[in-house]
């Protein structure tokens, strides 16, 4: 499972689409959403705007930046 950020508009949270293994996209959310993170802090890979997949470190980072 993938998580991708989707590019943000401002003054509005960042949201995040689920990318299921068929590559489909069921389930949008933000940093709020508890399986999400359970998921990445589970090894899910988590993907930039423009699809490239982020390190370990820089997932990490990240996710000490959200609320």
């Amino acid at each position: 499972m993938k998580y991708q950020l989707l590019p943000t508009i401002e003054g509005e949270p960042q949201i995040f689409a689920r990318i299921d293994g068929d590559g489909l996209c069921r389930l949008t959310c933000t940093a709020q959403h508890q399986p999400m993170l359970d998921d990445l802090s589970e090894g899910a890979e988590l993907l930039d705007a423009e699809g490239n997949a982020m390190s370990a470190e820089q997932v990490d980072a990240f996710l000490q930046t959200l609320p």
